[in-house]
């Protein structure tokens, strides 16, 4: 066990304030236009017991656990003096007036209470005096829709307590108790300990989110090059996606950081360390693939504009062609057309039979008709040929 817990110092411990932040009125703090949450326990009604949003609560003492009180007051009682005993508390969604109550058995900072009220945070690492404020956000990749559906967590650590409220489903923090029940000897190293499984465990659930993007990318890659006109709504969807865990999983690096430089300052357990440097190892190289993910899919983006133009082109270039080949027919068709109506038109004027016409009774005139029909009709043929409409 860490002597963290011991050399920590409340430099001013004093009793919950509850801001106007934090009550009624919403005003004051603007974040409370985000939270879907902040209709509920108005002045009007009676203000829910933390107990109904508590998932777990469990005192432990030397990693096992040995009482699961019924309230939070009966919680507080537990702890103080007695040594390698810590309290895990697991809330689920509380409601404004639950998450007070809880900050003032634990003195919790008002304003990472506030940022636990609302909501909707990046993950950040915060210290007040002798407890940390964490906020993560836990990733599971849905493939039937192909989206990543992101949920968030909120860690108060302090030297003796863990708080850990959760706004979604995931991550699934039953089983990380599990796990840390099942290995005393790790759980023994206290609040961190738990800090660190939670850690891993959003850590390693983006694994299987990572492996369901690089799947997605690698169908987009066939469907560009296949010319799927479909694919540039589905890159655009998936960069979004990636965009999103991108902004999950790049802050966690300087959460892991921020850690790594209170080790030897908190005389966090050796052994712990070496865990939380595998998680920051873990970490980085998730951040890097999506990292890597966003900047495929702008390549991806580009050669599909490129493919595109360059069908664009292809068609045009078709359709020039047969614009040619067609206008190639017409200027045959009119050839033969005007050739043929020369000699229709002479021996319309000559078929005509008029008493008084001239040549109507001359004895070349036939021949003069036919070698006239011949002259025109040989004429037209030069003229068109050398022009290279025939």
């Amino acid at each position: 066990m860490s002597d963290w817990r011991v050399r920590a110092v409340r430099a001013s411990k004093r009793p919950f304030n509850r801001s106007p932040r934090l009550v009624a009125d919403h005003s004051a703090a603007p974040e409370h236009s985000m939270d879907p949450r902040s209709e509920q326990n108005t002045d009007d009604r009676e203000p829910a017991s933390v107990e109904r949003s508590v998932v777990d609560a469990a005192v432990y003492r030397d990693g096992r656990r040995i009482a699961a009180p019924a309230s939070l007051a009966e919680i507080y009682r537990e702890l103080p003096g007695q040594p390698g005993t810590m309290a895990w508390i697991g809330l689920y969604r509380p409601a404004e007036s639950q998450l007070v109550e809880a900050a003032e058995k634990f003195d919790l900072h008002e304003l990472a209470v506030e940022d636990a009220i609302v909501a909707h945070q990046r993950p950040k690492l915060e210290r007040y005096g002798d407890t940390l404020f964490v906020v993560l956000r836990a990733a599971r990749y849905l493939d039937d829709v192909e989206e990543v559906d992101f949920g968030e967590i909120h860690l108060f650590v302090g030297p003796d307590f863990v708080v850990t409220v959760r706004h979604s489903q995931s991550p699934d923090l039953s089983m990380i108790r599990g796990r840390l029940e099942a290995d005393p000897d790790l759980l023994a190293l206290g609040p961190e300990a738990v800090l660190y499984a939670v850690l891993d465990a959003v850590v390693d659930g983006y694994a299987p989110v990572i492996a369901g993007l690089q799947h997605d990318i690698d169908e987009i890659e066939t469907e560009v090059f296949g010319g799927d006109p479909r694919v540039s709504r589905r890159i655009y969807e998936l960069s979004r996606e990636v965009i999103e865990l991108q902004r999950a999983t790049g802050p966690l690096l300087e959460i892991m950081r921020a850690l790594e430089a209170g080790f030897q300052k908190y005389g966090t357990d050796e052994e712990l360390q070496r865990y939380l440097r595998d998680v920051a190892d873990h970490a980085t190289y998730a951040a890097e693939r999506v990292d890597g993910f966003r900047q495929m899919l702008q390549n991806i983006l580009t050669v599909n504009a490129t493919l595109v133009s360059q069908r664009q082109n292809e068609e045009m270039k078709q359709l020039a062609e047969a614009g040619h080949v067609q206008n190639d027919e017409i200027k045959k068709i009119s050839s033969w057309a005007a050739i043929l109506f020369a000699p229709t038109l002479i021996g319309t004027v000559y078929g005509m039979n008029f008493e008084e016409m001239p040549e109507l009774h001359w004895a070349f005139g036939y021949p003069f008709a036919v070698g006239l029909m011949g002259v025109v009709c040989g004429s037209l043929y030069l003229i068109f040929k050398k022009r290279n409409w025939l």
